[in-house]
């Protein structure tokens, strides 16, 4: 009875893979769509504050006001696109748009930086992009300081010798943060659209009503048709990997066999919300948009953009019905914290009641749909 049941179900997923492979289309969002949106978010999507434009207004001229442009270009944070003597300049380039940071060095700043009440430096930003202006307003205002600790005579030492460290992350490069989280992301959006858009295919051709009165039943129906994506999803899953380890050389500091774990347990809640959209869904455009319409809030409210913590605190609550939280957790933390089961059995825990859960009622829904 179980061999006979297994060889059905076999039966359906040889058909539905030969089916993948002669759809070009498909093929293509299976195999070349992950590895162009990883190329996209390892080079396009960065929170780093790279060549940010200055414009330097220097009143003083002295090799003391050279040497602070200097010290603020060093580093590849800014760039200077322009220098006048007159603030006005300044203030138009930032209406204009042509810089993003104005920096004015008074007169006589060399002179006053060793009076006791210090000398005094005027920073402009450009707050259109609330994220990149914060940045690199911290970026200038700590180079401005440590270029007038560092002109000093060595009795003006600060009262506190503050060393930074960053524990995880040291370089903290947005790049090893963004692209583990485009695992979570591609393996949802692979299982929703490829579930969805197959079994409502099969509805709108006709071959469901004779897939039903074939020997398989409902359930076997349902591994039939999510088996051969939930591999698929898979094999994304390991060729990301490979691509952020081998091209992008972002850390992998865990176990393997967690990530593995972590990537099962979540596709059961990514197959399950597939399997969901196509029993609410009659054509192939609307379980298409019906997707897109539930993949925006599932990535929003995961903290692959945007954090958790910044969120107010409903939504930060409602969060944690979201199943691509937890496993995008559970993958930052293998990537660049080495974190065990010990330390992420909460997000595991939730990933598997979440992907029993919407399983089940996915495939509840669907068996009654398509009797």
């Amino acid at each position: 009875m179980l061999r006979e049941k297994m060889a059905r179900i076999g039966g359906l997923v040889r058909k539905e893979v030969r089916q993948m492979f002669r759809d070009p289309r498909m093929s293509r969002m299976m195999f070349i769509s992950p590895i162009m949106q990883l190329m996209i978010f390892g080079y396009a999507v960065s929170t780093d504050v790279r060549h940010t434009p200055l414009y330097v207004v220097d009143h003083d001229h002295t090799q003391v006001s050279r040497q602070l442009v200097e010290a603020l270009t060093a580093g590849g944070y800014f760039k200077v696109v322009g220098r006048s003597d007159r603030a006005k300049d300044m203030a138009d380039a930032l209406d204009h748009g042509s810089t993003t940071v104005g920096i004015q060095i008074p007169p006589h700043y060399a002179r006053e930086l060793r009076d006791p009440d210090g000398a005094r430096v005027q920073i402009l930003v450009d707050g259109t992009n609330s994220n990149v202006a914060t940045v690199a307003l911290g970026y200038a205002e700590q180079i401005v300081r440590t270029h007038a600790l560092t002109s000093l005579d060595r009795r003006f030492e600060p009262p506190v010798d503050l060393r930074e460290r960053a524990w995880f992350n040291p370089a903290l490069v947005s790049r090893n943060y963004n692209v583990p989280g485009v695992v979570g992301t591609i393996m949802l959006m692979m299982s929703l659209l490829l579930t969805s858009l197959a079994v409502v295919r099969e509805r709108e051709l006709g071959t469901l009503e004779q897939l039903m009165v074939s020997p398989l039943t409902p359930g076997e129906l349902i591994a039939g048709k999510t088996i051969p994506f939930g591999l698929v999803a898979m094999f994304d899953m390991v060729v990301i990997t490979a691509v952020a380890l081998l091209w992008f050389r972002i850390p992998f500091l865990g176990q393997g066999p967690i990530l593995l774990l972590a990537a099962l347990l979540f596709l059961m809640s990514a197959l399950g919300l597939g399997l969901l959209i196509s029993t609410v869904s009659h054509t192939q455009q609307e379980a298409f948009l019906s997707t897109f319409l539930l993949m925006l809030p599932l990535m929003m409210l995961s903290g692959f953009m945007f954090p958790v913590t910044s969120m107010s605190p409903l939504f930060q609550w409602l969060t944690l019905l979201n199943p691509l939280r937890h496993y995008l957790e559970i993958v930052r933390a293998v990537f660049l914290k080495g974190s065990g089961f010990d330390a992420l059995w909460h997000q595991f825990a939730a990933l598997a009641a979440m992907g029993i859960g919407l399983l089940a009622f996915a495939a509840s829904r669907f068996h009654k749909t398509v009797q």
